[in-house]
């Protein structure tokens, strides 16, 4: 928990401040998981703070949480390699959502466990955090912009069941 929590401050993904007025706070909690060796045996723990996305407000603490990746863009991609017989690697950004920039004002309660703070502080977000509604799209922008940074570009191509 404290590797994570130093994690998420290196990373900066909140500031402590406190509560504006007419601000609500929104919640979170740890989630914790047993990563396992293939034969089952222990290789570590992992704790993740999860913010508690459902209690936010459309309009207020978000505005758009669409994300592009859909299940029929990859299905048609992984076809057309096929078909043209492309070499296909696989990526895993760590903490993938945490990149995410938050153009939004989010305020989160104190996480449980945050030591040396004043009472009535909350944190400010900045980046995402797993769990809030937005986190997908702010991944997919923060992406985007990589990748057209290094010159990509976005195909014109678009694909519709309509007739």
């Amino acid at each position: 928990m404290n590797e994570e929590l130093r994690a998420l401050e290196l990373n900066g993904t909140w500031t402590l401040n406190s509560l504006p007025p007419g601000k609500k706070p929104i919640s979170c909690k740890w989630v914790y998981k047993i990563k396992r060796q293939a034969e089952g045996s222990v290789e570590r723990y992992k704790a993740c703070l999860v913010a508690k996305g459902f209690t936010q407000v459309e309009g207020i603490d978000f505005h758009e949480t669409f994300a592009p990746a859909k299940l029929v863009t990859v299905r048609c991609f992984l076809i057309v390699a096929v078909v043209k017989q492309w070499k296909i690697h696989q990526l895993d950004v760590h903490n993938a959502f945490l990149h995410g920039d938050l153009h939004e004002e989010v305020y989160m309660s104190l996480p449980p466990g945050l030591c040396f703070v004043q009472p009535g502080q909350v944190c400010p977000l900045h980046k995402s955090l797993y769990g809030l509604r937005q986190a997908s799209r702010n991944w997919f922008s923060k992406l985007a912009d990589a990748l057209y940074a290094f010159g990509f570009k976005q195909s014109g191509w678009t694909f519709s069941l309509r007739h």
